[in-house]
This record gives C-alpha cells, structure tokens and sequence, in this order.
C-alpha cells in the first residue's frame, strides 16, 4: 500500500508540473469498469488517499468523475464522505452511461476529441509503456530542474546512489506453473 500511496503522490505531483500556464485545478476521470468486490481498494487505502489529497494537495481538484461505479458504491460513499471536506464532497460526481444527464455533465468538462473513446470522447489510445515510461523519464528530469536539484547529479547518478531517470522496457509477464 505504501508503493501505491508514493505512486498516486508522483502521477499527481507529475500533472501538476504538466498543467497548462495559469491552470490550478484539475478534472479527474476515474473508471470504475470491472470494479468488483474482489479487486476492491482497501479503505484503508481510500483513507490514506483521501488524507494526501485533501492534506497536501488542497484546491487541486475541480472536479472528480467516478465513471461506471457499481451502485452498491454509492452505499459505500455515503460512508465515505465523512472523512471529506463537504467541499471536495461537492466536488465528486457519478457517471453512469445509461444516463445521459451524468455523461453529458462528464463530457462538459473534457475536449470530446481528447476524450477517449471508451468514456463517449472520439479519441483512440492505445497504451505504450516504452512511450510512458519516456514520458515520465521527461517529467523527472524536469522535475529534478524545478526543484534545483539538476545539479547533484554526477557520472549519471544522484548524489544518493541512484541512477538518473531512465527508460525501462514494459515488463514481462511470467506465466505461473499452475497454467
């Protein structure tokens, strides 16, 4: 759970670096496809999420969509939204595809040609981990220059013993002996 909290912390701290000149705030698309029981997060970790948003990243989000979230999560949210700021609460919107209401509200805020095409945007997107991971390769460097600290970096490694950014290759997945 912790590698998942650093993990949220880098992909926020890397769109905030990436936000447009003069944009603040941002809109969150969070799917909810295939979401069940069994592959549920913790609360514990909802939790922690929770505390690391609204604790270290306050007035960043404009607005969160929860994209096709099984409806007993609506019960779980009622729960939930005791631990939220009623303002950030305010801020939370679901999004169910048989309703149009909900989807039209969603598209309101995204660019429908950005959009993919699995949430009713036009754009088509395909994963490229070799690509991401150049990407945030990128994001690190400037990062690194953001905060000074470019110049810590000697034959290739920081000061701390770690290689610089870096591309890795999407991993392999191994097939366990029981297939």
């Amino acid at each position: 759970m912790d590698n998942q909290m650093r993990h949220l912390v880098y992909l926020i701290e890397n769109a905030i670096l990436n936000l447009p000149e003069g944009q603040e705030q941002m809109a969150w698309l969070i799917d909810f496809t295939g979401w069940s029981f069994s592959t549920n997060v913790p609360v514990k970790s909802a939790r922690d999420a929770i505390n690391i948003l609204q604790n270290h990243y306050p007035e960043r989000l404009a607005v969160a969509f929860l994209y096709s979230p099984p409806r007993i999560f609506e019960a779980f949210w009622k729960v939930v939204k005791y631990f939220l700021d009623p303002k950030t609460f305010q801020k939370v919107k679901f999004v169910y595809t048989k309703n149009k209401d909900s989807v039209e509200l969603m598209r309101s805020y995204f660019d429908v040609d950005n959009l993919p095409t699995e949430f009713g945007g036009k754009a088509r997107l395909e994963y490229d981990h070799e690509e991401f991971s150049r990407l945030m390769a990128q994001d690190d460097v400037k990062a690194a220059n953001l905060w000074g600290l470019d110049n810590k970096h000697q034959n290739g490694t920081t000061t701390n013993g770690y290689s610089g950014a870096e591309v890795v290759p999407e991993p392999e997945f191994v097939a366990s002996a029981a297939s």
